[in-house]
Parts: C-alpha cells; sequence; structure tokens
C-alpha cells in the first residue's frame, strides 16, 4: 500500500478531519440544491410572464361588446399576450377578472364564490369618489384597483402629454373669447357657483345638454377650438380627478384651459405650468375676467409652447384601458386584498 494513501487513512481516522469533510460534503449539497431551486424557480417566472394573460371582463360597459376574435392588445396598442374575453364560461381559465363599479350587481353574492387559485379580481372606476356610491359591500374582494388616481396599482388617466420634439405651434382661428360644454348642471356643484359668478364679468359661449345645445361626437373639439379660453371645470374636486375635460375639450382642441378642481400643484404633476390657468390664481373671479379680457396675442401663444415638445394622448377606448392591465401586470403585488375599498377610495 502506497505511503498516500496510508496517510489519507490515518487523517480520516482524526475525528476532526472527518467533521470538517462531512460539513464541506454537506454545504456542497446545499450550495447545488439552492441553485436547482432557484434555476427551478426562475423557469416558473419565465413561463408565468411568456405566457398569454387572460383578462375577462365581466361586463363591458356599453352595448356594444367588441370582438376579441383577433389579437386586439397586440395589433391596435403594441401589448403582446394579452387575450381579451367578455366570456364568462372562460372564468375558471382567466388569470384577472375585470369589475367595472358601473356594472357591479346589487350585492357580492351575484359575483363567483369560489375563484380559482392565483386568479386576481380589478376594481375599476374612472369617476371620481362624490359620484361613486356602494363601496361598502365590496370589502375583501379585490385585488388591484384601476382608477385615475396615480397611486392606483394600475393608474388609467384620461389623457397625457407624450413627446413629440417635431410638433409645431398649432392655434386655431378664434372668433369667441370663452366657451364651456356641460351635459350635468347642478346648481349645489362648485362649478356652477364659480360659473354664475364669472359670467357677470365676461360672456361665456356655453353648449351642451343642460344648455340645450347639443353637440354632435364631431362637433365638438370645431367648436370649443373656436374660443381662446375653454373652462375646464371638474364636477367634483378631488386629487388627481382631471378629465377629458382638460385633455380634450381643451388641450386637444387648441384652447387655453381654465380649471377649476385640485390644487395647481396636482395639475403640475400633468401639464406644464405655463399651459393653463387655475381659478385659484386669482382673488377674486373679477380679477380672472379681466385677466382673460386684456390678454395680448403675444402673452396667449406663450400658452401653447408645450406643443413645441408634446402632443396629446386621450384614454378614451376600453379595450385600451383594458390591455394596459397586461403591460403592468408582471409588477403587479399578488395575494393582497382590499381590506375596506371604500375608505382607500375616500382617502
Amino acid at each position: 500500500m502506497s505511503r498516500a494513501l496510508l496517510l489519507l487513512r490515518w487523517l480520516w481516522g482524526r475525528p476532526s478531519v472527518k467533521a470538517a469533510v462531512t460539513a464541506g460534503l454537506l454545504v456542497t449539497m446545499l450550495w447545488n440544491l439552492k441553485c436547482f431551486i432557484r434555476s427551478s424557480n426562475s423557469s416558473d417566472e419565465a413561463l408565468k410572464h411568456t405566457k398569454a394573460l387572460t383578462v375577462l371582463v365581466w361586463e363591458w360597459p356599453s352595448r356594444q361588446v367588441p370582438d376579441f376574435s383577433a389579437d386586439v392588445c397586440h395589433e391596435q396598442y403594441g401589448i403582446a399576450g394579452c387575450r381579451l374575453s367578455t366570456e364568462r364560461r372562460l372564468l375558471s381559465q382567466a388569470d384577472v377578472v375585470v369589475f367595472l363599479h358601473t356594472t357591479l350587481p346589487q350585492g357580492r353574492d351575484k359575483l363567483p364564490r369560489d375563484r380559482p387559485r392565483g386568479q386576481g379580481w380589478v376594481w375599476v372606476s374612472l369617476e371620481s369618489p362624490t359620484n361613486t356610491r356602494a363601496l361598502a359591500g365590496w370589502n375583501q374582494t379585490f385585488n388591484w384597483v384601476m382608477t385615475y388616481r396615480r397611486d392606483s396599482d394600475i393608474f388609467m388617466p384620461y389623457g397625457k402629454l407624450v413627446s413629440n420634439r417635431s410638433a409645431t405651434v398649432s392655434i386655431p382661428t378664434k372668433t369667441n373669447l370663452v366657451s364651456w360644454v356641460i351635459s350635468n348642471y347642478h346648481r349645489t356643484q362648485k362649478r356652477a357657483e364659480v360659473y354664475k359668478n364669472l359670467s357677470r364679468y365676461l360672456h361665456v359661449n356655453i353648449y351642451g345638454k343642460a344648455a340645450k345645445k347639443p353637440l354632435c361626437k364631431n362637433c365638438l373639439l370645431p367648436t370649443t377650438s373656436k374660443s381662446k379660453f375653454y373652462l375646464a371645470f371638474e364636477n367634483s374636486i378631488h386629487q388627481d380627478y382631471i378629465t377629458e375635460k382638460l385633455w380634450r375639450n381643451s388641450l386637444l382642441a387648441g384652447t387655453v384651459p381654465v380649471v377649476l378642481g385640485p390644487p395647481r400643484a396636482n395639475y403640475e404633476q400633468f401639464i406644464p405650468a405655463d399651459s393653463f390657468i387655475h381659478v385659484d390664481d386669482f382673488h377674486s373671479l373679477e380679477d380672472l375676467a379681466t385677466f382673460l379680457k386684456t390678454m395680448n396675442s403675444s402673452r396667449y401663444r406663450q400658452f401653447f409652447a408645450w406643443q413645441k415638445r408634446y402632443s396629446v394622448k386621450l384614454y378614451a377606448d376600453w379595450r385600451e384601458r383594458i390591455c394596459t392591465i397586461c403591460a403592468v401586470y408582471p409588477h403587479l403585488s399578488q395575494g393582497r386584498l382590499y381590506a375596506d375599498l371604500q375608505s382607500w377610495f375616500n382617502n
């Protein structure tokens, strides 16, 4: 027997050496096991995010339900791996189920009692808390919320500015000073009070159902674009609640918005500070009226400087809104429920 082999036998017989070798082997085995598990998990995650998501909309918000036979999300909005459906028979296969608050039934018992493990339910509302009722009965129901609020799990604004360096300033021809399109006029709303007092100092051209001058879908922008200013007054005042009254009726139309809504600082998180006029900027509505009536053309053009850098993108198609869920799905928190939906939304 060689001297080397005799030496190894002698060393193995020593307790300290035997323990060290055993520990080394154990560490090696644990390390290999950890690498295997990590590799397995990575494969599972990769599979999860590459597999097409099935998003079931429990009830579509309009009577005209779109045709989802084609890959709408990818073809229309460049969002791959997203299958939309309104077929409730697919409930057991759906990764996400979407419930619009305006179409929710009266009572939790009218929704599915059991849901597949891992399936996420989304509560959707684009209305403000003032105009959203009956939330108390939906505690411990939804995993995620999709609203106009920036702190939502799925943020869905009414519009946004997108970079467009090739844009040029384009101001439509103006034939009047101020316009306002209003469908639901209630005297108790702040916007009604502000309009009433502002109209004492200047003339406002009013359109819409409330004024018995309804505008057709394709007539809205050509009409508001003729005014130098547009009253983008929200029906209620809440953080981040900035609707199509700003994005479509005013900015897209090519008129300067006079806004009534959340504080100026909140608006500036969405649009440049020099692109709008806030009612709160003035000590009185008389001062505001004077400012609008006496503005010269040079100062007026400054409000359109944003057009050199940005274009307006509207979010008005429910298909695009729902497709957005797939785009953010990998980043959504798993396994949570909104214990008190009403408290969260009213906060």
